[in-house]
């Protein structure tokens, strides 16, 4: 069974799907399986995967309410509206006992980052600082901004954007936001700029944004709820296929189908062989070739990880 997430305006327009054959060739589609796309967004993976089905099942999982529209119209696809954080009760929902394989793409579709009102990109200064991906979620960027702890600004900064002034940006921020409250790209971009020398400010304001995208939308957490419930989902020979794009997604995922934990400790029996529930299939990452980095240069830091549940 495999689990899909949906995302269409025209799936050009909306997403291009990262090494999409290699994700789907990965799957190892039976005609008559069950699969699940756990980040269906403009819907690209998940059109591939109906391309191999017969009487199987497709889910398609989004968060974001603009994914609704590129549901394919077919009758073997299901389209969930949520964070694949739940996937194991809306799967009970759907009376569904096991699926044959899981796609995760985790990346940030192309939608998010080009729709200005949304927040996610310092291309666009004067909207709001939003990055909800749910934008229906209590919290935003502004919010985080506004009423976190310095010391938890800071972590956030040097945990998700791996940013060497992290603590000296956060204490800039609660300094400046007593006088005024962050609310607009601008007024995070005019503290941030001085901390940065030119020729390498984009690199560092997208290590800033990417911090306070994945603090909003609890990505990190959401990830490891989903890695440990494939465990429960996936039936024995099911695959699971993931594409990260940044190093502490990697990282998870590689502890996770190394040893089945997301620290990557793996036990040993008696004599020493280390018990791990997964058979990888690629021992060496995946990742997009030249043609497809320069056709789609928001792919080049694309890894892909496959797995199969052993028996």
């Amino acid at each position: 069974m495999i689990v899909l997430l949906h995302t269409f305006m025209t799936m050009e327009n909306y997403h291009t799907p990262v090494l999409l054959h290699a994700s789907v060739e990965g799957l190892n589609i039976k005609p008559d399986g069950t699969y699940v796309d756990v980040t269906f967004g403009g819907g690209g993976h998940s059109r591939e995967i109906l391309k191999h089905l017969k009487s199987g099942k497709l889910f398609g999982f989004d968060q974001d309410e603009d994914a609704i529209g590129n549901s394919p119209d077919d009758s073997r696809f299901v389209f969930v509206r949520s964070n694949f954080r739940y996937l194991k009760n809306f799967l009970r929902f759907y009376s569904v006992e096991g699926v044959d394989g899981i796609l995760a793409d985790l990346g940030v579709s192309s939608h998010h980052f080009d729709e200005a009102e949304r927040g996610f990109s310092f291309r666009f200064e004067e909207v709001a600082l939003d990055m909800r991906m749910n934008r229906t979620a209590d919290m935003t960027a502004a919010d985080l901004l506004n009423t976190s702890p310095e010391e938890r600004l800071a972590t956030v900064l040097h945990d998700y954007g791996e940013l060497k002034e992290a603590r000296r940006i956060a204490r800039t921020i609660v300094k400046v936001r007593q006088e005024k409250p962050f609310d607009t790209v601008a007024s995070l971009l005019e503290v941030l700029k001085p901390f940065f020398i030119r020729d390498k400010e984009k690199k560092e304001l997208a290590k800033v944004f990417q911090a306070l995208r994945i603090e909003v939308n609890q990505e990190m957490s959401a990830l490891e709820a989903l890695l440990k419930q494939s465990l429960e989902v996936l039936n024995p020979g099911g695959r699971l296929v993931v594409i990260t794009y940044h190093s502490l997604e990697d990282r998870l995922v590689k502890n996770f189908l190394k040893s089945g934990n997301v620290k990557g400790q793996c036990e040993q029996d008696f004599y020493g062989n280390f018990l791990t529930p997964f058979r990888l299939i690629n021992n060496k990452v995946i990742v997009p070739d030249t043609e497809e980095q320069i056709r789609n240069p928001r792919s080049r830091s694309a890894k892909l990880r496959i797995a199969e549940k052993k028996g």
